[in-house]
């Protein structure tokens, strides 16, 4: 009798657990994960008879990854400037003054058929009261240089599928992996997409600012990203899903792969980092026991996603 006693006993605790965890989870799936496929004006300035413009998607720039879109018009002609040499640098400025950047495309590409130039940037923090944002934007016309300083803000990313990690390799290099896709995941397969960029450390003084040689950052190279997801919930138990693909680098530089949801939730990316060679950079594996009641074991190296 006293051992059917403590065998239900012991199911009630477990049960109780896992309606704690469950309804910790289920209460945040709140978040809002639209997916935005409109681009809109971000911020606007002037420069001589020229007007510029930052898109981005939902007109708001977010810490992560973001596609960014510039416009530059002549007020007098009422036409678009095409075609020439436009750069495009994000500075960050602390509470002390101190600057640095993050992964950016410098020179921004021509998109004729849609009259603007294209580019990126990842944001890796969002702008507050101790950390403003800057758009260093230069570009020629008829022998003339237009040098631009635009302000702009950084808001928090609130869409965990599109979150991002920076971390410092076992080569000592620095690394940022920013998911790019998908916003909005479904309960099904789904190609999973990332970014994955390297600091440039520089090899000389400063010069004039802003010198890019002190921001630079590469995108990674024919590396490799392993992927193990789980859902980490003491409540589902460590469990993962099968037909995930790692993650690796197409022609469009970014890498993708496939990460397959079982259901909704909280779910963790573990992932190991290799080099073109196999060498792991960072990340461990992670077991495959199923352990309910206990939060599962996360590689050091790990995105979180909830949807």
């Amino acid at each position: 009798m006293k051992l059917l006693q403590g065998i239900v006993m012991v199911v009630f605790v477990v049960l109780t657990a896992c309606t704690v965890e469950k309804t910790d989870y289920e209460a945040e799936l709140s978040t809002d994960t639209t997916e935005y496929i409109e681009f809109e004006e971000v911020t606007t300035t002037n420069s001589g008879d020229y007007t510029i413009s930052i898109e981005a998607l939902n007109g708001t720039l977010y810490k992560g990854y973001n596609e960014i879109h510039l416009k530059i018009s002549n007020s007098e002609t009422l036409t678009n400037l095409e075609d020439v040499a436009v750069t495009f640098l994000p500075i960050q400025t602390d509470a002390n003054g101190n600057k640095s950047s993050c992964p950016h495309q410098y020179n921004l590409e021509y998109d004729a058929t849609e009259g603007y130039y294209l580019g990126y940037v990842v944001f890796t923090s969002e702008s507050d009261s101790t950390v403003s944002w800057q758009a260093y934007i230069d570009f020629q016309e008829s022998s003339q240089t237009y040098a631009i300083n635009q302000p702009f803000t950084v808001e928090e990313q609130t869409n965990m599928n599109l979150n991002m990690t920076a971390f410092t390799g076992n080569d000592q290099e620095q690394y940022i992996i920013a998911l790019v896709a998908p916003q909005s995941p479904g309960v099904s397969e789904n190609d999973l997409v990332a970014g994955i960029y390297k600091y440039n450390t520089p090899e000389s003084e400063a010069g004039t600012f802003p010198d890019l040689t002190q921001y630079s950052y590469s995108i990674v190279q024919n590396h490799t990203l392993v992927l193990d997801p789980r859902m980490p919930e003491p409540s589902m138990g460590n469990h993962s899903s099968p037909n995930n693909e790692d993650l690796t680098q197409d022609t469009d530089s970014l890498y993708h792969g496939v990460v397959n949801y079982t259901m909704t939730g909280n779910w963790t990316l573990n992932f190991i980092f290799q080099d073109a060679d196999g060498n792991t950079i960072k990340g461990t594996e992670v077991s495959t026991e199923f352990t309910p009641g206990i939060e599962g074991e996360r590689s050091e190296l790990y995105i979180d996603i909830l949807f």
